[in-house]
């Protein structure tokens, strides 16, 4: 059976959020969430890239290549 629980870092354990009982040697997958900051970044970073690369002055090099690509 699968299930999922929260849990922190503390000094370098994983601790739980709630409390759980698992047995002794269980097999459990981590998945790392990224924290409010990480995101913020992220968009950011996402949203300036947008800006400097999808942009009308840039257009006239699509149009180029489509005009390259019909000889």
């Amino acid at each position: 059976m699968l299930f999922s629980f929260l849990a922190v870092v503390r000094e370098g354990q994983i601790v739980p959020l709630e409390n759980i009982q698992l047995p002794e040697n269980a097999r459990v997958l981590v998945t790392i969430l990224p924290d409010e900051e990480t995101e913020f970044w992220k968009f950011a970073g996402e949203l300036a890239l947008k800006t400097a690369w999808d942009n009308e002055a840039d257009e006239v090099y699509s149009v180029l290549m489509e005009k390259g690509q019909e000889q």
